[in-house]
């Protein structure tokens, strides 16, 4: 345990990224033959009181950012987030949420094309990263809102939050 713990340490000190952590998880298979991630115990908790920095890019062309800048702080998560596609109209804004072990649930309040909106959003934080439940289309309300049937497909990777 104590091996494992030093290298964890030493994981982490070599980073620089401000917001980084360790901690231990073990991947699971849940219902319906997807993997998904639990924390072992309460004690492989993320670190609270601490700001988390993480983008992911998409596009044919890795052209699309989204970035989550968030601070923890006990079970309450605020932040920003922002999605800035190369040809179409961003959307800039903040989440506020709350963190159940690993996972979050929040609610991401945006402008868009001058109109303001939310969005439902669920993440998990996996170690030096940033998972996400990818959006699905509404037909019926002609939004897009959390999958929350899916697993946690877009990956975020840490940054350093003074960038």
């Amino acid at each position: 345990m104590k091996i494992k713990l030093c290298l964890l340490l030493a994981v982490g000190l070599g980073t620089s990224c401000s917001g980084t952590h360790s901690n231990n998880t073990d991947t699971l298979t849940t219902s319906g033959n997807h993997k998904d991630t639990a924390l072992a115990n309460a004690a492989d908790a993320p670190p609270v009181n601490m700001q988390y920095c993480f983008y992911h890019t998409d596009g044919t062309q890795a052209q699309d950012t989204t970035s989550v800048n968030m601070l923890i702080n006990g079970d309450k998560v605020t932040g920003k987030m922002s999605w800035l596609p190369k040809e179409k109209d961003a959307r800039k804004g903040t989440i506020t949420g709350t963190l159940k072990g690993n996972a979050i649930k929040a609610v991401w309040t945006f402008m868009q094309e001058g109109t303001k909106d939310t969005l439902g959003v669920e993440f998990q934080l996996r170690g030096n990263a940033l998972a996400q439940k990818p959006y699905q289309y509404d037909a019926k309300t002609g939004r897009q809102q959390t999958n929350i049937q899916a697993d946690y497909s877009v990956i975020y990777s840490m940054k350093n939050c003074s960038n």
